[in-house]
């Protein structure tokens, strides 16, 4: 496992150690939850961002439902 560090504002800090001190968990172990939870997400909105660029470019194009359906044999 590797460690890293976070600068936080006061405000977020604060919260997050409240949340520790309520729940009997570390402040780290809601860092990674809150980590975990949202990365998947923001690797998605990277994909979707590089693909649009790709295609504005040229370099990748879309199907529609039809051409799709037709592609995978099943428009029949």
């Amino acid at each position: 496992m590797k460690q890293t560090a976070v600068r936080l504002p006061d405000e977020t800090y604060e919260r997050l150690q409240a949340m520790a001190e309520k729940t009997g968990r570390t402040a780290t172990f809601y860092i990674r939850e809150a980590i975990e939870a949202h990365l998947e997400d923001l690797e998605d909105v990277y994909m979707a961002d590089a693909v649009l660029a790709r295609r504005e470019q040229g370099d990748a194009r879309t199907v529609n439902l039809d051409e799709l359906d037709s592609a995978l044999g099943l428009d029949g």
